[in-house]
């Protein structure tokens, strides 16, 4: 089929990188035909079809993807591609031939496009250069394939095979349109913002958030705004000689060291073998927060949201002559039948001393040229998350956006005529709380109750709502340095998913939501209704 169509010059390998410069050089060229032009061809289903080179970033094998929900049919999802999102789209879905499993020989052409794109094909063929009077209009085909998005054929010389010639740039207008929206939404939205912004305030004036965690069966919570993140106990650490028996050592988190304690030994609670359920809750003290520590927890249980009536100083008698003066206060839920002692961190911490335990580290790593103004300097272009998860992907959501985690309970109460996305109601703290389920809300697959799921509840539209969750998994800091724009999927997508956390050394890709656009306007009318 090349030969009929064109003159074959070589056959890409995974990892090919055209050059064109070196492909006009070549021997073949030597007959100087400045006005012919250069394809590379692929195979899909039965067809066969053609990009220009000039518009071939590179050929590669099937990365893996994260799949991307309210985006078209075709993507496949998003790619890391040496620090660049890359989104992946399957031409077998653009021009609805049937699926098939991909195999060895099943590659994706990246294409440039003022940003790269990749194309899902069956198989590489060759790279042709072609004459102007092989190059047939789309008029001349016939067939099932939609020649809406191509710009021609290349004809073969027996007059009948032929290689259809894709429109790239036709080809990326359709699929990921409506780029333009953005900027007749952002009014809208910005008024909106301010709105709820204004009506969340008034609510939340008497209100304390705490995160909730557990130690040897009993349940603790720091304030929220000393926690910077939480994140997974690391595999290794550095052993701090002579240091006291609940200090682990230090471990470093984003090119700063983090002094780790345990919990239990500060509490003189028997030791366990950590495991995947520990968690390192990463807190600041000391005058602006200069100094944080990491203190490992048995496992995080919520973020809660309570009235100030409901949390109580601890008894004076207690605090000083009950050795207990690291709980400042103590929150009583469920009608008193869940007390959570709330830590102080200024009493559980000497902050001279954690200052020394990091000095003791810290010259190796000034000597490698870290720097303290670099450390501010890094948080300050830093971003703070809550990361969750659906169907194995990663999703995050500002954390100054999250009102309270709480776990599902076993039973929700239906109601009527309800939207098909809301689960149902809960009481929570005396208060209706309609509940999303997000895997329906996002047209992906259903999942059983378990005791990971967990409810994230948000103020969207004026309406307090949850948002059922497969688990949360930490809160995490980011650096505006690998945050971007989301490629522009499809308009729903785009109101939702504007950017992208491309976590490269970690080999992973967190979709940032804009939690204002969980519900338009007409869903947070019918699930407002839910509540009366």
């Amino acid at each position: 089929m090349a030969d009929a169509a064109a003159q074959a010059v070589q056959a890409p390998d995974p990892g090919f990188t055209p050059d064109p410069a070196e492909a006009a050089a070549r021997p073949d060229h030597a007959d100087d035909r400045s006005e012919a032009r250069q394809f590379v061809i692929f195979h899909v289903e039965t067809e066969m079809f053609a990009v220009a080179l000039a518009d071939v970033q590179e050929i590669i094998r099937i990365p893996e993807v994260v799949r991307v929900p309210f985006s078209p049919a075709s993507l496949l999802g998003l790619a890391n591609l040496r620090g660049t999102v890359l989104p992946v789209l399957n031409l077998r879905d653009v021009f609805a031939f049937p699926p098939v499993l991909n195999d060895d020989a099943t590659r994706v052409v990246v294409l440039d496009q003022g940003n790269p794109i990749g194309l899902v094909v069956d198989r590489m063929a060759n790279v042709v250069t072609v004459d102007p009077d092989r190059i047939e209009p789309t008029s001349a085909i016939e067939g099932s394939v939609d020649t809406a998005l191509l710009t021609g054929m290349i004809k073969g010389d027996d007059g009948r095979s032929m290689v259809m010639i894709l429109d790239a740039a036709q080809l990326v207008s359709r699929e990921f349109s409506q780029i333009a929206a953005k900027v007749r939404r952002a009014a809208g939205q910005v008024q909106a913002a301010d709105a709820d912004s204004a009506a969340r305030a008034e609510v939340e004036a008497d209100e304390d958030q705490l995160v909730s965690f557990e130690v040897a069966g009993q349940e603790y919570a720091f304030p929220i705004e000393r926690v910077q993140e939480i994140v997974q106990l690391p595999e290794r650490l550095t052993h701090v000689p002579n240091a006291p028996p609940h200090v682990l050592g230090v471990i470093t988190l984003r090119n700063r060291l983090l002094p780790l304690v345990s919990l239990r030994e500060m509490f003189g609670l028997e030791a366990k073998a950590f495991t995947e359920t520990n968690k390192v809750v990463v807190v600041s003290l000391g005058e602006g927060g200069t100094l944080s520590v990491g203190v490992v927890m048995d496992s995080v249980k919520e973020v809660l949201r309570v009235s100030r009536s409901l949390v109580e100083p601890m008894p004076a008698l207690l605090s000083q002559d009950g050795g207990m003066d690291e709980i400042q206060a103590i929150c009583r839920l469920q009608e008193g039948r869940r007390l959570v002692s709330v830590l102080s961190v200024e009493k559980m911490f000497d902050t001279s001393a954690l200052r020394k335990l990091a000095a003791t580290e810290d010259e190796g790593m000034r000597a490698e040229g870290r720097q303290d103004g670099d450390e501010r300097q890094d948080a300050a272009d830093e971003e703070q998350f809550v990361v969750f998860r659906l169907m194995g992907e990663e999703y995050g959501v500002p954390i100054e956006a999250v009102q309270e985690i709480v776990r599902v309970p076993d039973e929700l109460t239906r109601i009527p005529k309800a939207p098909s996305f809301v689960e149902g109601v809960i009481n929570l703290r005396g208060v209706v709380l309609p509940v999303v389920d997000q895997r329906r809300r996002f047209n992906l697959a259903e999942a059983e109750r378990n005791d990971r799921q967990r409810i994230m509840v948000f103020t969207v539209r004026g309406v307090r709502t949850g948002f059922i969750v497969d688990s949360v998994s930490e809160v995490m800091r980011i650096s505006a340095k690998a945050i971007g724009d989301a490629p522009n999927l499809s308009d729903a997508q785009q109101r939702l998913i504007r950017r992208v956390a491309n976590l490269e050394s970690q080999k992973r890709m967190v979709l940032l939501l804009d939690t204002m656009q969980l519900l338009d306007t007409q869903e947070a009318a019918a699930v407002r209704l839910t509540t009366h």
